[in-house]
């Protein structure tokens, strides 16, 4: 058939016969004759093909400049999905309609822009320890990302922090050194920028805990201070912290595969996300709104200086000397070398044992017969009914085992902290 319309188009242009005579021996009408010649003139022997009979563009397809906006957009942002590109396009030209998230995905698979992804098994999500978190500044989240290196061979810690709520993404910093010194300083600006939150939720690693008595290290004392509590998932259980670490994966795909050249760049590429990730990525978690238009400033400034713990006129005040040690009727009792030079409160609660306090926080029990501290009962309606019950009855809820000794601190405070260690609540 195509060799035959060929043959007309040929015999036409010698110019030996009419094209009323063509169409005579071809057996065709002059109007299909005039349709062989213009799709020849246009589209030469691929126009001569059979081509279909249905509209060259159907009336509800994307228009044309809306395509080319949406692929320019994720050309930009690989990362993003259909649905927080619309959003994202519907924020900053709100006058116009735009397609459906599903429509979108279709046009991105024409253009070659999704890459199959690798199917997950799906657990249920771990939402507990989130559940809090019902405004800003209620939780805090922080962690180390794991350490990469740049192009020129420096490692890099990120510090991240972000507010549970909203996951307004606070600071993203590399450190040069994951020690208390840096990493406060970091929470110090953080706080003067933003506010203080009720609790930060962090994992059980240094600086962040220790296995000191209650977990605590000078970086959670500095805390306590200001009234914040430091709340700490369960040693191997980074779900409980499960939206930070989703950040994370996110942080790593956008500015560290691949890493930058150099500390410099990286801290830049860093910059670069926070501003993305609060202000323009919409989240699927807030109703595909952006962290910025959800986050508020917390209502409780950074103090001009860290106040220092008030304790009732009912309880006894101990200073705890540079070993960790506190007096009680000329004896030496250890509780942590973490608390040096930071005074404590004692609150009885009958003849033998004593709730031990730092600032609001109850960290251990004391036994006034054997001189030595000890844990907490694990859980907060553990430790009520251990304090308005008997101590020493049937029910009782005091440990047998110290809390801590001085030989054990020692050996283990410059060690990473694993244990499970339980979060403080204030009284």
């Amino acid at each position: 058939m195509v060799e035959e319309r060929a043959r007309f188009v040929l015999e036409y242009e010698r110019g030996e016969d009419s094209l009323a005579e063509l169409c005579r021996q071809y057996g065709i009408a002059r109007k299909t004759g005039y349709k062989w010649l213009e799709r020849f003139a246009e589209q030469q022997l691929a126009g001569l093909q059979d081509q279909g009979r249905g509209p060259r563009r159907h009336p509800n397809q994307t228009p044309r400049e809306i395509e080319e906006q949406v692929l320019r957009l994720r050309q930009a942002h690989m990362r993003w999905g259909p649905r927080k590109l619309r959003r994202w396009l519907a924020d900053k030209h709100p006058g116009r309609v735009w397609p459906a998230a599903s429509t979108l995905g279709e046009l991105l698979k024409r253009a070659g822009l999704v890459s199959p992804r690798r199917r997950r098994r799906r657990t249920p999500p771990y939402s507990q320890p989130l559940a809090g978190a019902e405004g800003p500044n209620q939780v805090w989240c922080a962690d180390f990302k794991g350490w990469f290196r740049t192009q020129d061979g420096e490692r890099i810690d990120p510090l991240t922090i972000t507010d549970a709520h909203s996951r307004y993404l606070l600071r993203c910093q590399a450190v040069e050194k994951t020690d208390t010194a840096r990493v406060q300083a970091i929470f110090e600006a953080a706080f003067r920028e933003y506010g203080l939150p009720e609790a930060l939720r962090t994992d059980n690693g240094a600086p962040f805990a220790s296995r000191a008595v209650a977990g605590l290290s000078r970086l959670s004392v500095w805390l306590m201070k200001l009234n914040i509590v430091p709340e700490r998932i369960q040693a191997g259980h980074p779900e409980q912290n499960g939206r930070h670490e989703r950040m994370h994966r996110t942080l790593k795909e956008e500015t560290a595969s691949p890493a930058a050249a150099n500390r410099r760049a990286q801290q830049r590429a860093f910059d670069r996300f926070c501003q993305e990730y609060n202000q323009e990525r919409p989240h699927e978690g807030l109703g595909m709104r952006t962290p910025a238009a959800v986050y508020a400033v917390s209502p409780r400034p950074f103090p001009e200086r860290v106040p220092e713990p008030e304790y009732d006129s009912g309880m006894v005040v101990r200073r705890v000397y540079v070993h960790g040690n506190f007096s009680w009727h000329h004896h030496d009792v250890f509780l942590s070398e973490t608390l040096a030079g930071e005074r404590v409160g004692l609150e009885p609660v009958d003849e033998r044992y004593w709730c031990v306090y730092f600032a609001t926080f109850p960290i251990a029990v004391f036994d006034s017969h054997e001189l030595v501290t000890l844990a907490l009962p694990s859980g907060e309606d553990e430790l009520g009914g251990w304090k308005s019950g008997n101590p020493q009855g049937e029910d009782s809820q005091i440990p047998t085992a110290p809390a801590t000794n001085q030989n054990s601190e020692a050996a283990n405070r410059s060690q990473n902290p694993s244990a499970k260690v339980s979060p403080m609540c204030p009284v």
